[in-house]
């Protein structure tokens, strides 16, 4: 029996968008004749017949979100998410979660699932896979096909959606500046997301806040690895080879590994070493001893913000109405591994 192809498999091989091969076999005023023709005869010759269920739950509402995060161990993203699922549950949406484990297949995958009808919108973080090898596309697809997508915290420009994020460049520079100002000198940064576009951000706040006070930067004093099992195997050698009294961490991790070595190393912390991480867990802010200073991401807040994002525009009646980008303040939360500023 001859397969049947589908929108996709036909717009992959005409060169053109599954949206546009949908509109031309709808007879869109927008597709011009010529093109129309070409997608329908291809269509005919590849024995296309198009999927009467599938259209039915494409023009009605499912009244569901689909959630896309890349790491359930990662406190923030579960925060999100439950701010995601409160909003949605008060404005009458279910909401379908699933993990990417920071793999770009499996990103991809759940997307072509759902989007056949089985969501209206998602909400998603970009896997670490995605951004490594800055492979975009399927976002865009998505997007074309008339599926909205609000993504947040981790985000590129290359794909216009809504957006939610924290001020993650003004955060490291006014994190840095608060270590400067306690009288640290020799200040280390330590990230295992060079990789994400978040970590990226934040080592240009932390080199602004040095220029900023004329303070050179010391290439010896600054850690950038694509995992925390690479920054564990460098982060003595850092300690050993430099003088050190204050540390920028990137991620919750990267803080916990810096408070920890600090500590075997001697370190009376924070007379000596000051920490500041980037943290939303309770392991960085009860449970360690002395406990972290920290940036607050409110993942709650940006969960709620992005359920919003989406619902509004999937319930506007205004066909073209404006992407936003939301920038949602970090708060910096002293604790015990910091000076006060004298």
């Amino acid at each position: 029996m001859k397969a049947k192809a589908t929108l996709k498999q036909i717009a992959k091989e005409l060169n053109v968008s599954v949206s546009t091969v949908s509109k031309a076999l709808n007879d869109s005023p927008e597709i011009s004749e010529q093109t129309k023709t070409r997608i329908k005869e291809y269509a005919k010759l590849k024995n296309y017949k198009p999927n009467v269920i599938g259209l039915n739950l494409k023009n009605r509402k499912t009244k569901t979100i689909g959630v896309i995060i890349p790491n359930i161990l990662n406190s923030f993203f579960a925060k999100v998410f439950s701010g995601i699922e409160k909003v949605a549950d008060q404005r009458g949406y279910n909401v379908i979660m699933c993990i990417s484990n920071e793999s770009l297949e499996k990103e991809k995958n759940t997307m072509d699932m759902l989007s056949n009808g089985t969501i209206d919108g998602f909400i998603l973080s970009i896997s670490e896979e995605a951004q490594k090898l800055h492979e975009y596309n399927h976002f865009k697809d998505i997007i074309n096909e008339g599926t909205p997508i609000v993504m947040f915290d981790r985000i590129v420009d290359e794909v216009v959606c809504d957006k939610v994020v924290v001020d993650d460049f003004d955060s490291a520079l006014n994190a840095t500046q608060h270590l400067i100002n306690t009288g640290c000198k020799n200040i280390a940064l330590f990230s295992s997301i060079d990789n994400l576009s978040v970590g990226k951000l934040r080592v240009e706040g932390y080199l602004q806040a040095l220029n900023n006070n004329n303070i050179a930067v010391n290439p010896n004093l600054i850690l950038r690895t694509d995992s925390e099992e690479d920054l564990k195997s460098k982060i003595d050698k850092v300690f050993d080879n430099n003088t050190i009294d204050g540390i920028f961490a990137l991620d919750e991790n990267d803080s916990v590994a810096a408070l920890r070595i600090g500590l075997k190393k001697g370190y009376k912390i924070p007379e000596e070493l000051s920490i500041i991480g980037f943290a939303d867990g309770i392991l960085a802010s009860r449970r360690l001893s002395p406990s972290l200073s920290t940036l607050s991401q409110y993942g709650v807040e940006i969960g709620e913000v992005a359920a919003n994002v989406l619902i509004n525009r999937l319930e506007s009646k205004e066909e073209n109405l404006p992407y936003e980008t939301v920038v949602i303040k970090t708060q910096l939360r002293e604790r015990e591994s910091t000076k006060n500023i004298k």
